[in-house]
């Protein structure tokens, strides 16, 4: 259980330190090169040893193929960010929030940075202060601030350090399917699509879950459970998405449905790309989107393991 003193300093701990990794989109060296070392280290205490897929032709993507899959996980390994312009200005990396005072981190050529954003309300300009003229190119990420009571996780890049986590709790006792750590997500995507048709190609996969995290609204609240999107700006397919309800609904794993018109996720890649590979997004609900103080409750981060258990057992 989630609760479990002993399970919080295993797993929080692994969580905290994916949530401090350096990963904005397009520069996910660092969070691959800390997953492979993990991956390596760890697989000698699974239950299956995965075929391990990195490197040339995969870019900064991981793909873990355990026994002969059925149905894949993706979880993208990016975050939200910005990147130095020229004159102290800031360009967006993907949708993060915009607040006067955040504090940013990175690195350029004269070492590490921390620098606070700031923000022009009447133009909408963003601009950094720092006692220098930062490398134009930089990219700086929120610094962390990882904190956590008895209901609730709080920090930066919950999404979608969150879905890492959760597809590398899985690793130790999946014996059929394919997980992937794909980049890009949140700046348009790109690499689930050429990772649908590496597994549909070689290994005949043809289902797919996105294990990525979402919103709290009016319709998806705290505590209620993992998430099951019924659609987002990409429809899936519907008796994918009814197959999924009716297996958490018989092992009595809470969850929420969702209907948004807008988000969007890997699925989507995976839906416009030329291969009848189905997908359904199933993560946790956070509030605070895309700033430092993403909130998951503890309750939905167990539902949502307990249902990627199950799934890729009955898929």
């Amino acid at each position: 259980m989630f609760h479990n003193s002993k399970f919080k300093f295993l797993s929080v701990k692994l969580l905290k330190q994916l949530c401090s990794i350096h990963a904005p989109s397009g520069n996910e060296t660092q969070m691959t090169e800390f997953l492979l070392q993990y991956i390596y280290d760890e697989q000698r205490s699974w239950k299956a040893k995965p075929v391990i897929y990195h490197g040339k032709g995969f870019q900064n993507c991981i793909v873990l193929v355990f026994g002969k899959p059925r149905t894949a996980i993706y979880a993208h390994i990016d975050n939200i960010g910005f990147t130095v312009r020229y004159q102290n200005q800031l360009v967006k990396i993907g949708g993060p929030k915009t607040q006067q005072g955040y504090f940013l981190t990175g690195n350029d050529s004269l070492g590490e940075i921390t620098c606070c954003l700031l923000v022009d309300e009447e133009h909408g300009n963003l601009t950094y202060d720092y006692e220098r003229e930062i490398d134009r190119g930089t990219d700086l990420s929120f610094k962390m601030n990882f904190r956590e009571d008895e209901n609730f996780i709080q920090s930066c890049y919950l999404d979608n350090r969150l879905g890492v986590w959760n597809a590398l709790q899985l690793c130790k006792t999946l014996e059929d399917g394919a997980i992937c750590f794909s980049c890009w997500e949140e700046h348009g995507g790109g690499s689930a699509n050429y990772l649908a048709r590496f597994l549909y190609e070689k290994y005949d996969v043809t289902q797919s879950l996105i294990s990525d995290i979402t919103w709290i609204t009016e319709g998806v609240t705290h505590g209620k459970g993992v998430v099951v999107s019924m659609r987002d700006s990409g429809i899936p397919r519907r008796v994918y998405v009814n197959r999924i309800i009716e297996i958490l609904q018989d092992k009595k794993i809470p969850f929420q449905l969702e209907v948004e018109s807008s988000g969007g996720s890997d699925g989507n890649e995976i839906q416009r790309s030329p291969y009848p590979i189905d997908w359904c997004f199933v993560g946790a609900p956070e509030d605070f989107v895309h700033s430092p103080d993403e909130k998951v409750h503890k309750k939905d981060i167990e539902s949502m393991l307990n249902a990627y258990k199950v799934l890729m057992q009955e898929l």
